[in-house]
């Protein structure tokens, strides 16, 4: 019986209190996961500090030596030992757990990295003579004095040397440094007003010596807040990330949305630039993701995701950031609140944005137009790339056209004095619209557009289904979703769990043609279905609806099997390809496009246009 059930003994097991080494030990083990998580939690204590500039070097990802040094308030002598107690904190008092406007609070940090580590804090507090406290293994050595001119300066080295066991966990040295980059990088992000230095000591073993290999800065920012988040958010993503996203400012019911979301033509084929922050602190939420998603759903394929930097900020006690000794994930207290607020902000956003497009769009199309130097080598200058002024004169006075009443025929041979067409007259405005005036079709799908600047290209296809795709949408908003009755209602069994949770939003899904009613028990009848799916099958798309509940509190599932539908319908009733227009039916496409939101995308992400610059163009041929 005890072979099989291992931990049933023959003797009574007695309670034991554990030291302080060893339950210290433990908390490193919630609290300190890796390298990363501690400079994360040391970075977080420097802002708490009011740090304008902090300094983060490490060496062999985190395993040797980590070193914070910032020009915060510092810490008196008598506070050094009591910050490497558990549970002493200056941040919060205690009485409020749901009052907190700092990062850390728990006070675990400091003394769960002494119990892992050799771990040495030297500090200065204004008026007070520096002091120095170091810690090896959970033994802690006398406070003694120091030299610093301000601030503190926290050094740890040989991470996990206590407890060897969790080293064998840990990744490569590069693994680790990429993960201490990226938690640099999310902090900085959150503060655009402080000064983030990270470096690389790997290649002095001492860590003494020298300033190593910098490996990302950036520097305080300056002016009001959103041209400031710019500005960072463009060193520490990039350029291309700014110039592609679009302001996000929203309120709702006590919590605000700032950041910037890019447009769907800039998405990604994984999740990597999803940020998240509340309160200013980077989150990882589940919810908040799945609002980010929900978000876009209507503009990108499934294979496709969004980019986004959005910070969201509320009363304290509106959101409960002691779920998780990481401090990683959150709770809201009005959840749908806060879904709300990212899904309907950044759908409007999108919406104003109107046919925009990523010029990354047109960036990778020049890409590929441009051809590569033979052998690596400049590109040679012709002779007539450089004319005399004599030359361009003669040349401009034979390129002048001659129009005549009968034009000679396409195939005619060429003839001295033979005369050209006239070309059909043009609007002049229209080549000041946005997407300019059409000039030509392609293979019976482009369309080849004149503006002022340069020149458009755009998939009449794709254009066309995003087109339909926006105006049955309208038409199903004004008129609702049409409801067909079930000659014999379907009856699910569900728990009552299950039951409960979906009768809840009875409501909104019958806006969307799906009713539902309790049938006795823990079962739902289902009365009515969405005319536009036709025959379904009821039970699984109710499985379908309540996983989705489960998992982010909120449902898109039925929305997004009808607009799914009313895709399919919009790209059958689409132009096609292959078919020639006119071009008036051209310059009617391209003004409908100007004045509907989100037309820059097809139904599935794409661009539908691509814009060329008359520089880009020239440069390609060398002009310039």
């Amino acid at each position: 019986m005890n072979a099989s059930q291992p931990k049933i003994g023959s003797s009574r097991p007695i309670i034991r209190q554990l030291d302080e080494t060893a339950a210290n030990r433990i908390a490193a083990g919630e609290v300190v996961e890796r390298p990363a998580s501690a400079v994360k939690e040391l970075v977080e204590n420097a802002l708490d500090a009011g740090a304008a500039r902090i300094d983060i070097a490490y060496a062999d990802g985190g395993k040797t030596l980590i070193r914070i040094t910032d020009d915060g308030c510092g810490m008196t002598p008598e506070d050094l030992p009591l910050a490497l107690s558990r549970h002493a904190t200056s941040k919060i008092d205690g009485s409020d757990l749901l009052n907190i406007h700092t990062f850390g609070f728990r006070g675990e940090a400091l003394p769960s990295l002494g119990a892992v580590g050799r771990l040495s804090i030297t500090s200065r507090a204004e008026g007070f003579e520096a002091a120095q406290i170091t810690v090896s293994g959970g033994r802690i050595a006398p406070v003694r004095p120091a030299a610093l001119n301000r601030g503190t300066v926290v050094e740890l080295r040989d991470l996990f040397f206590a407890t060897p066991a969790r080293l064998k966990f840990l990744r490569t040295d590069r693994a680790e440094a990429g993960a201490i980059a990226d938690v640099v990088r999310r902090l900085a992000m959150a503060e655009p007003y402080v000064s983030f230095t990270l470096r690389d000591m790997s290649a002095d073993a001492s860590g003494k010596g020298g300033n190593g290999r910098e490996i990302f800065r950036a520097d305080a920012e300056q002016g009001e807040m959103f041209d400031a988040l710019e500005r960072r958010l463009a060193r520490v993503l990039s350029r291309e990330f700014t110039d592609n996203a679009l302001r996000i400012d929203a309120e709702r019911e006590g919590i605000r949305l700032t950041g910037f979301a890019a447009l769907p033509t800039y998405s990604r084929g994984a999740a990597v630039e999803q940020f998240l922050f509340v309160n200013g602190r980077p989150v990882r939420d589940k919810m908040l993701t799945g609002a980010l998603r929900g978000a876009y759903m209507d503009f990108l394929s499934r294979d496709r995701h969004p980019a986004a930097a959005l910070f969201l900020s509320c009363a304290p006690e509106q959101v409960d950031v002691n779920v998780h000794p990481a401090k990683a994930e959150v709770r809201f207290r009005e959840a749908g609140i806060a879904r709300g607020l990212i899904v309907s902000a950044l759908r409007h956003a999108l919406a104003e944005a109107g046919h925009r497009a990523s010029s990354t769009v047109a960036t990778a199309t020049l890409g590929a137009m441009r051809p590569e130097p033979a052998g690596g080598m400049t590109p040679r200058i012709y002779q007539m790339d450089r004319p005399s002024a004599g030359a361009l004169r003669i040349a401009n006075g034979a390129q002048a056209p001659v129009f005549d009443e009968a034009p000679q025929p396409f195939d005619a041979p060429f003839a001295p004095g033979a005369r050209a067409e006239p070309p059909p007259p043009e609007a002049p405005e229209l080549t000041r619209a946005p997407l300019g005036a059409a000039r030509a079709q392609l293979h019976e799908n482009y369309i080849i557009a004149q503006t002022e600047t340069g020149m458009v290209i755009v998939d009449q296809h794709a254009a066309h289904e995003r087109l339909v795709y926006e105006r049955l949408k309208r038409q199903m908003a004004e008129k609702g979703v049409a409801a067909q009755a079930l000659l014999i209602p379907e009856i699910v069994e569900l728990s009552a769990q299950d039951a409960a949770r979906l009768l809840e939003v009875a409501g909104d899904l019958a806006r969307l043609g799906l009713g539902i009613e309790p049938f006795g028990g823990s079962a739902v009848a289902v009365r009515e279905t969405p005319a536009i799916l036709g025959e379904i099958n009821a039970a699984a798309l109710l499985r379908d609806i309540l996983d989705e509940l489960a998992d982010l509190g909120d449902s898109q599932k039925l929305r997004a099997r009808i607009d799914a539908v009313l895709s399919r319908m919009a790209c059958h009733g689409s132009v096609r390809s292959g078919r020639q227009m006119r071009a008036e039916e051209m310059n009617a496409l391209l003004r409908e496009m100007e004045a509907t939101p989100h037309s820059g995308q097809c139904n599935h992400g794409r661009p539908t246009y691509v814009e060329l610059k008359l520089s880009d163009i020239e440069r390609l041929f060398g002009r310039t």
